[in-house]
């Protein structure tokens, strides 16, 4: 018998919310989209054709700023300090957060909780608000205009978040694995190292997207800390280039249109290894 009590379905609010979801959604990407897409039509543009017709797609597209900036050397140096740039900062985030990890997840000592509330602390002062006695610091270090100072303040600023996932993710391998390993002989590096570093490669994988891009679109910490131009990454030579054209709307479209290239390009490649590394370690957590 069918039960009378039960109310009517009603799919048209179900409709309604997919539609309004959608739609927010839809609007939300356009507002992010669009910009770069208005910033690489200006770079295919000629100077002129850039300010009367700001809106409309290149057709044709000129592509002489382009390749003016590629047959220069400029761009190959910033390029090439930007990419030793994020690999060094990228390597020195997992090298130090997995083993700070790992000895937060996997070890027993005294203090522990105080030692980890402690370090959780670096995520309440970002590099923006810690910049000026970070830069007295390494001025007094004479360590000013070396990349090596670079990669040792984004590593500094960028542990802490990455600790908490990957000890979030070190947690929920069993304690039994490792008690088996030992008896057969590995050490506590070995199982770090041998079964454990395997074991958390989606979430490693997410720890080094994510420090690569930060890396990638950093200014202040280079804007600072270099003063040579020979040592600029990409995103400070955008600004100064953009200083040195600064009616040249095309140039100037071209130039950032290339700087942000490659990290649409990785982001797209690595999303998956992002989503997956941290929802990971958020349900394994």
């Amino acid at each position: 018998m069918a039960d009378t009590n039960r109310p009517p379905s009603r799919p048209w609010r179900k409709y309604l919310t997919r539609s309004l979801q959608y739609s927010v959604l839809t609007v939300i990407a356009i507002a992010v989209v669009l910009p770069v897409v208005m910033l690489m039509f200006s770079g295919l543009k000629s100077r002129g054709n850039a300010f009367l017709h700001p809106y409309l797609p290149p057709i044709p597209p000129d592509w002489a700023n382009t390749v003016e900036i590629l047959s220069g050397s400029t761009f190959w140096l910033l390029m090439r300090n930007s990419v030793v740039l994020m690999l060094a900062s990228t390597t020195g985030v997992l090298v130090v957060s997995s083993l700070a990890a790992f000895v937060f997840a996997r070890m027993t000592f005294r203090r522990k909780p105080v030692a980890f509330n402690l370090l959780m602390l670096g995520l309440m002062f970002p590099i923006n608000i810690a910049i000026l006695p970070v830069y007295l610091l390494i001025r007094q270090m004479n360590f000013t205009n070396h990349l090596e100072a670079v990669v040792l303040v984004q590593v500094a600023f960028n542990i802490s978040g990455n600790i908490m996932i990957l000890r979030s993710f070190f947690s929920t391998i069993p304690f039994e694995l490792q008690d088996a390993s030992s008896i057969d002989g590995c050490t506590v590096f070995d199982f770090y190292w041998r079964i454990l570093l395997p074991m958390a490669r989606p979430a490693l994988s997410a720890v080094a997207a994510l420090t690569m891009i930060v890396s990638w679109n950093d200014l202040l910490v280079p804007l600072v800390l270099l003063d040579k131009d020979y040592l600029w990454t990409l995103p400070l030579g955008t600004m100064q280039f953009q200083g040195q054209y600064g009616m040249d709307i095309a140039k100037i479209s071209a130039f950032t249109a290339l700087t942000i290239l490659p990290t649409i390009l990785f982001y797209l490649i690595a999303e998956r290894q992002i989503v997956a590394g941290l929802a990971t370690g958020a349900v394994k957590g």
